[in-house]
């Protein structure tokens, strides 16, 4: 029988008990506001700190070294199939879960330059693993859609994607995972208006400044 939970309880309990000190309270409602208010957050520390790098320019770095972390663990994913990048399954796997959409939509939702998004969903359709249906809403477009074999070959490697997307999530606890989210999605809800604005990048990072004030 596994007793990590327990183990993590008592680690937790002994933190607060160091923390509130000799003659602080220890009872059970202080524990729980101390769990509710716990700032320990504020003490971390990171490499330049006492010399003066800022908390903007270290998320900018963890940020960055995420995205190569992931891409290294994508590779074993993609390793000996048919895959040519982590962004082929990522393509189906958006199919999959929101239904036949625009091209453009696809290449919206990935965060791709429509040339580079292009270029991915024809390799798709070559492999047969979308294909272009009719828009019975405008009938003048088209839609692309996950076929059979795509549902297929996603399936196939589902077991080493979702363990790639866990390894990339580390030792994160549930709770911070969740609070994690919260503050990514902060991010990308800030990022992403921004993003499509398409702004010439002579005056792209004057733009988003000025949103920062508001």
């Amino acid at each position: 029988m596994k007793y990590k939970l327990l183990k993590d309880v008592i680690t937790s309990i002994e933190e607060f008990e160091n923390s509130v000190g000799e003659n602080g309270s220890k009872d059970f409602a202080s524990y729980k506001s101390w769990l509710m208010n716990d700032t320990s957050y504020r003490n971390v520390s990171w490499e330049g700190k006492d010399d003066g790098r800022s908390a903007d320019s270290i998320i900018n770095t963890l940020i960055v070294h995420l995205n190569r972390y992931a891409k290294t663990y994508s590779k074993s994913v993609i390793h000996k199939t048919k895959f040519v990048s982590q962004e082929d399954f990522i393509y189906l796997i958006n199919l999959r879960a929101v239904g036949p959409m625009k091209k453009s939509d696809l290449i919206k939702r990935n965060i791709h330059e429509k040339s580079p998004g292009i270029q991915i969903i024809n390799r798709l359709i070559s492999n047969g693993w979308i294909n272009q249906i009719d828009d019975e809403v405008d009938k003048r477009s088209k839609l692309i859609s996950l076929t059979n074999e795509g549902e297929k070959v996603l399936e196939e490697n589902m077991e080493k994607i979702r363990t790639a997307t866990s390894v990339v999530a580390g030792r994160l606890t549930e709770d911070e995972k969740l609070r994690l989210i919260g503050l990514l999605k902060k991010l990308d809800e800030f990022h992403l208006p921004i993003y499509h604005e398409n702004k010439n990048p002579d005056d792209l990072l004057a733009y988003a400044n000025e949103l920062l004030k508001k």
